[in-house]
């Protein structure tokens, strides 16, 4: 296959499972991210690998702006911070990176966003049972690998088992977030 092919096949394949992505609950999500936001609360990200990139920019998009301006929203990447993630790690394990981090910051009345493609990261399920313990809610962004997310309050799937169209999927699963939130923020304002 050429490299010209391989480009538009892989393009269309991602166009056909965008088409099909769960839309109802990406808002369902939103309308419980809204809430938070509303009552003062904050919301506390995690992933790994690629997933911390997309918890960062997800919390970038929430503090900052996505496409209009609008009152910043309280979002914490517990994936940045390399100072508190070598020294938990250092001092308590891996599996206690994001935990740590929930215990310290999270209030009840705060979302927890998980972001884990296997649905089986040990650091983020550890995190996502600190903070159930503590009175967050969980949302899960995962994919079908994920057979049975028990350990979440609200789930958003993927429609896929390849983590790079899952991958794609979120994004745009956050950026729908990040548009749904503003709307909702600038017809309040």
């Amino acid at each position: 296959m050429s490299a010209k092919n391989a480009v538009k096949e892989y393009i269309e394949i991602t166009k056909a499972l965008l088409a099909e992505m769960n839309t109802d609950s990406v808002a369902e999500i939103t309308e419980e991210l809204n809430r938070c936001f509303k009552s003062g609360g904050k919301v506390l990200l995690c992933g790994n690998g690629g997933s911390a990139s997309d918890a960062s920019h997800f919390a970038g998009e929430l503090v900052g702006r996505f496409r209009r301006e609008r009152a910043a929203m309280a979002a914490i990447a517990l994936t940045t911070d390399t100072a508190v993630i070598t020294a938990v790690a250092n001092d308590y394990g891996y599996e206690t990176i994001f935990s740590r981090q929930v215990k310290a910051l999270g209030r009840e009345g705060d979302i927890f966003v998980a972001i884990t493609t296997s649905g089986e990261s040990r650091n983020v399920l550890k995190a996502a049972k600190t903070a159930r313990e503590s009175g967050l809610r969980v949302i899960a962004f995962t994919s079908e690998l994920c057979k049975n997310p028990l350990w979440a309050d609200l789930h958003w799937k993927s429609n896929t088992a390849v983590t790079s169209f899952t991958q794609e999927q979120m994004l745009v699963a956050f950026h729908a977030i990040c548009y749904g939130l503003e709307d909702i923020l600038v017809k309040e304002e």
